[in-house]
């Protein structure tokens, strides 16, 4: 029994992080209606700077650094690395989430990963990518209690945090400007009329936010040390933190932070006893709160209080789609041309980017044309990529049927995901498929017991005798697998266009327009969601083998969930309402053509991921159709001014043009 009263100070360490993010969460959401996906980001910059003045005296600023002294004292270095954070909340609240403040949610989810991504690569290339020891403002002592023998720094970062989650509960419950804040969470057109700024309560809870995050981030890492990725992570559990406190309770907050980082402890403890089963010894403390999201928002997911917002801007426009056999064509001649052409590395490049398109697309189709924020992509691609090594290695299973069972795996496993979009959407289920992300990572990619350190090697695949393996003696990329690889998805794309045109395409957008509105002209909203992630999660699926079969053997890291999200940013700056954006998308995407070339020509390192988060950031305001949406609104303009043709009708107009003999583009208007 001292055992487990020991983890279970342990676990409050952990609380102490996870109160903090919540708090914060909490903060950002009760003044702008945003889940801001970046907390954990944003907290983890300032904790960077105090370890870093602590240890030598240098202040590093995201451009150039300042020498304050060989080392600074403890209280200084707290207090600056606050201001840093206070500095950052103030531009982060001009500069990223007051543009999109009236926006529909995809793009405050967008901009928020964006700048998870860019404050991710700003904090590796400013502070590199290793674990950096921080040191502990807290003493490290123990006391007996019970004849165990507890952590009192612990105990002590437990109690700060509460009383930091009780200072904001009083700010919120006493003060003229919480007050406002409450009111105008409840009804910010209501609080706009009686005169409140609730652009002025959004920086301050944006500030306040930041200063209580970083406190939680700094405090948790004198235990685990700082590290780019982990903290950035760490917003999923602190997510469900926040949705036991059902978005508003900061009491239960302080509660659930507890309830969950010692129930984490204590399940590690657990899974060190011999009777536990070898395969749920690694990874499990991702799938609690996992679990704890998905049974909140299934069973309360309706009844989540929802905040009272000046939503007006509607989504961008979907074109449904049409293959003109010409252009088709010379596109397809293009880039076989291109394979031919090329050498190892850039063939691999376009290779490369061929995948990732796939795996764009099935963002464009569960997002841009279902209406439904999925996180999970990657997780789903790499569902199907270990299973392809399992079916290859282990059963010799032939191409191409092993794809296609493997895709099928992945799309059974997308259905599963999408439960709880039978109750929710919008950002309540982008915390679902992020979490699920997060635990199908941890869990399953990265369990030894399941997936081995030393990777799982994938057969090469071979049709009718003739090999298409990617490598061959010192041809490191063959022609025949690029060439392989460029005819699966010019189908997979024709797949795409079939669907989109036919009554299951004009289901998805009907549903993704208004859900009860296409409910009562006859849709089935669920079977119409459950095919819909079906779908896309098989399409994932084939991206995930193909990229198996491009490497030949998988690991974690090739399924991470920074690596969807990127591929998420990658979609929506191509375009996501398009297959022509997941092109654009596979072109520049990591360890694409164009990412490959800028790598040979200008060395950028982790600089590419950085401008990658910046660029979404500025889409997702400025451009929300995205590149390819973008080139086609350039386009148009040109062919009308050619014709003599008057401009089209105002957005919002739905505008469907019946197809004359050779066909016309049908356009869907904007939905909200």
């Amino acid at each position: 029994m001292t055992t487990y009263l020991e983890f279970a100070v342990l676990g409050l360490g952990l609380a102490a992080v996870y109160i903090g993010l919540a708090t914060g969460l909490l903060l950002v959401y009760r003044a702008t209606g945003i889940i801001n996906f970046a907390q954990g980001a944003m907290a983890m910059w300032g904790a960077y700077v105090f370890a870093t003045l602590v240890d030598d005296g240098l202040l590093v600023l995201p451009v150039g650094s300042v020498q304050l002294g060989d080392e600074v004292g403890i209280l200084p270095a707290l207090l600056i690395g606050l201001l840093c954070a206070a500095v950052l909340g103030v531009l982060v609240h001009y500069l990223v989430f007051r543009p999109v403040r009236n926006a529909p949610v995809l793009a405050q989810v967008v901009v928020s990963i964006g700048l998870m991504i860019g404050l991710q690569a700003l904090a590796v290339i400013r502070f590199g990518p290793n674990n950096v020891k921080v040191e502990s403002p807290i003493p490290r002592e123990e006391i007996e209690l019970l004849g165990a023998s507890l952590s009192v720094r612990e105990l002590v970062m437990a109690a700060i945090m509460l009383a930091l989650a009780a200072g904001v509960w009083a700010y919120l419950r006493f003060s003229h400007a919480g007050a406002a804040t409450r009111a105008a969470s409840e009804n910010e057109r209501g609080a706009v009329l009686m005169g409140l700024d609730p652009n002025r309560l959004a920086l301050v809870a944006m500030v306040l936010g930041a200063l209580v995050s970083t406190v939680g981030v700094l405090l948790a890492s004198t235990l685990t040390g700082l590290s780019p990725a982990n903290y950035t992570v760490m917003i999923v559990p602190a997510l469900a933190v926040l949705l036991i406190a059902r978005l508003e309770s900061i009491a239960l907050v302080g509660a659930g932070g507890i309830a969950l980082g010692v129930f984490q402890s204590e399940l590690s403890l657990i899974a060190t006893k011999s009777w536990w089963p070898e395969w749920a010894k690694s990874g499990l403390d991702q799938v609690v709160p996992f679990a704890v999201i998905m049974v909140i928002l299934f069973v309360l997911g309706r009844r989540m209080p929802a905040r009272g917002s000046l939503q007006s801007v509607r989504l961008p426009d979907v074109a449904v789609p049409r293959v003109r056999p010409v252009p088709a064509l010379l596109l397809l001649g293009a880039a076989a041309g291109l394979l031919f052409a090329f050498d190892d590395t850039y063939r691999f490049a376009l290779t490369s980017s061929l995948i990732i398109t796939l795996l764009a697309l099935s963002y464009v189709l569960i997002t841009g044309y279902l209406g439904q924020i999925s996180l999970a992509q990657s997780a789903f691609a790499g569902a199907a990529g270990f299973a392809l090594a399992k079916l290859t290695d282990a059963w010799n299973m032939p191409f191409p049927l092993a794809i296609v069972l493997c895709a099928l795996a992945a799309a059974c496993l997308g259905m599963a995901v999408s439960l709880p979009a039978f109750r929710i959407r919008g950002v309540q289920l982008a915390i679902v498929t992020i979490a699920a992300a997060l635990a199908i990572e941890r869990f399953v990619f990265g369990n030894y017991s399941l997936t081995p350190p030393t990777g799982n090697p994938i057969a090469d695949p071979e049709l009718f005798g003739v090999s298409f393996a990617v490598r061959e003696g010192r041809d490191l990329a063959r022609v025949e697998f690029s060439l392989l690889v460029l005819v699966i998805v010019a189908l997979v794309i024709l797949l795409f266009v079939r669907i989109a045109r036919g009554d299951t395409g004009r289901a998805f957008l009907a549903v993704r327009a208004n859900e009860r509105a296409a409910a009562s002209a006859g849709i089935d909203v669920r079977r119409t969601k459950l095919m819909g992630f079906g779908l896309s999660a098989f399409i994932a699926g084939v991206a995930g083998c193909l990229l198996g079969y491009s490497q030949g053997q998988l690991s974690a890291e090739s399924f991470s969930v920074f690596v969807g999200l990127q591929i998420l940013a990658m979609a929506y700056l191509g375009g996501i309402t398009s297959f022509g954006g997941a092109i654009v998308a596979g072109m520049i995407g990591p360890l694409g053509l164009v990412y490959t070339a800028m790598h040979r020509w200008f060395d950028m390192g982790d600089y590419y991921a950085l401008i990658s988060g910046i660029a979404l950031i500025l889409t997702a305001i400025l451009n929300p159709a995205g590149i390819a949406g973008k080139t086609e609104e350039q386009i148009a303009w040109v062919r009308r001014k050619l014709a003599g043709r008057p401009a089209p009708s105002a957005p919002g107009t739905p505008v469907v043009e019946g197809p004359p003999p050779g066909g016309v583009r049908e356009e869907v208007g904007r939905h909200a």
